[in-house]
């Protein structure tokens, strides 16, 4: 009730402080390059990277150096892999949710996400944001009948170099509730696993907005998520 009161207090604060930045915020692309292709050697695995500016890598010029390249080449010193993403910057859970309609279904072995930032920029309301997750997790699994899904956990934006106070404090405050809702949704269900967005933000280490990761977050996301792959495959039921 606190954090209610306070963001209350301070909205027209937080507004201007949010047109401020949206305006002043430098614009960067997505990096170029393929966004799907095979790799890598030894049993096969298929794997899709499904979400918002920073799945489709806002912050460098090229995939390779992106979340997908990264996780890919990681994945492929054990695998051939089958990537495939499926990323737009401003992607909401909302706008994901109604991007996959059109969907046919496709089975895959695992699905990584990184979703929920422009959730909090956009301020959907906690209990609206809670029902479009539970609605994704049942459109993921509908559509790509995935082995092992792993959810990014939404980053700490009280530490985004970009955001002044108080606006950081509040869409930090926002993105922890966020974030800790996703570790507890996922709880129960086995083949779901939350991934907590552990990467150092140092901001030498960002994109030049002070919004996205650089290369070198990218190559620590990828490598982290890599590894639980590793350790997870195959799912415990599949293993002889």
């Amino acid at each position: 009730m606190l954090d209610i009161g306070l963001r209350l207090a301070l909205s027209p604060v937080l507004l201007i402080q949010g047109a401020t930045v949206r305006a002043r915020a430098l614009k960067l692309p997505e990096a170029s390059g393929p966004r799907e292709g095979t790799i890598g050697t030894g049993p096969a695995l298929s794997v899709l990277i499904l979400g918002d500016s920073s799945a489709a890598g806002v912050g460098v010029t090229h995939q390779d150096q992106a979340l997908a390249g990264q996780l890919s080449q990681q994945l492929s010193q054990d695998f051939s892999l089958n990537w495939r993403l499926i990323a737009k910057t401003g992607a909401t859970t909302a706008s994901t949710l109604k991007h996959l309609e059109g969907f046919v279904p496709s089975p895959v072995d695992i699905v990584v996400t990184a979703l929920g930032v422009n959730d909090v920029t956009h301020a959907v309301p906690f209990g609206v944001w809670q029902r479009r997750q539970h609605a994704l997790h049942a459109r993921i699994d509908q559509l790509f009948a995935p082995r092992l899904v792993y959810m990014s956990g939404v980053p700490p934006l009280g530490l985004f170099p970009i955001l002044p106070h108080p606006l950081r404090w509040t869409l930090g405050r926002q993105a922890a509730r966020f974030d800790q809702a996703l570790a507890t949704s996922l709880g129960a269900r086995k083949h779901w696993h939350h991934m907590p967005f552990d990467v150092p933000l140092d901001p030498a280490q960002m994109a030049a907005d002070g919004f996205h990761p650089g290369p070198e977050i990218y190559a620590l996301w990828g490598k982290e998520i890599a590894s639980r792959i590793n350790t997870d495959w195959p799912p415990v039921s599949n293993r002889h």
